[in-house]
């Protein structure tokens, strides 16, 4: 059984099909990207996903049970991890009480969360922060972090409540070409270890077909194309969609 599972996905804004019958599948321990020209629709299918979108028609199945519609905190919830285009971290606290808190709100005790934040599972904190390699960092504040430090301190809260699927939205915007290459090496191998499936938007074409599994290729709301990277890579399709830009076409490639 697929870990998640998209089909008929539809959603319109006004007179605008931004998303129209998109479907595909993801496995447990998979990378998949999300790719397409601005406006192709990505954002809004993966709003849809997570439930910052309800859409229109169509169904979204984790692990055989339908989450369409859902509002995102019961997503999360039900083992759907998400890390954001902005990294979402609290600046003032430092790099293990960010986890803390995430832990916190993995265990239901918000209710308490500055009294209990500073000594709540701090070794369960330290061991995420020793899996994207900021252990040696946990007692500094965020603020005091290079960003792409940022993003591996975002990326241990997500992994926090253990999720089966974890959502990026463009995780290495802002960041340098080796740390792009580094995170994403860095989560693919965290999906290999937890069986994790992960789904990603993202700009940078050394990250997609460097790191992930298989592509989706949005192009006016309708798939385009899917596949491995090779696959993509070399699609006509795929080509003229990107033609001009700078981001596909021409572009070095080899396998991870």
């Amino acid at each position: 059984m697929s870990l998640l599972s998209v089909s008929g996905l539809c959603k319109a804004f006004g007179g605008v099909q931004a998303v129209d019958g998109v479907g595909f599948a993801l496995a447990p321990g998979e990378l998949l990207a999300l790719i397409g020209p601005n406006g192709a629709g990505k954002s809004t299918t993966f709003n849809m996903v997570g439930g910052q979108l309800r859409p229109d028609a169509g169904r979204i199945q984790l692990a055989g049970r339908d989450i369409a519609g859902l509002p995102p905190r019961a997503i999360w919830r039900l083992g759907v991890g998400r890390t954001f285009q902005i990294a979402e971290t609290f600046a003032s606290l430092t790099v293990v009480e960010n986890v803390q808190m995430a832990l916190l709100s993995a265990d239901r005790r918000l209710w308490s969360l500055w009294r209990r934040a500073a000594r709540h599972r701090r070794a369960d904190a330290l061991d995420l922060l020793a899996q994207v390699g900021m252990q040696d960092q946990a007692d500094r504040p965020c603020r005091a972090l290079a960003y792409g430090d940022v993003k591996r301190v975002e990326l241990a809260m997500a992994l926090a409540h253990q999720p089966r699927l974890l959502l990026m939205d463009e995780p290495t915007a802002g960041m340098a070409p080796g740390e792009r290459v580094a995170l994403m090496a860095l989560t693919r191998t965290l999906a290999r270890e937890r069986q994790m499936g992960v789904l990603f938007t993202e700009h940078s074409m050394d990250v997609v077909f460097g790191q992930a599994d298989r592509v989706l290729v949005l192009a006016r709301g309708r798939l385009l194309a899917e596949g491995s990277p090779q696959q993509v890579r070399d699609n006509p399709a795929v080509q003229d969609v990107y033609l001009g830009s700078g981001r596909l076409v021409g572009m070095p490639w080899r396998a991870p």
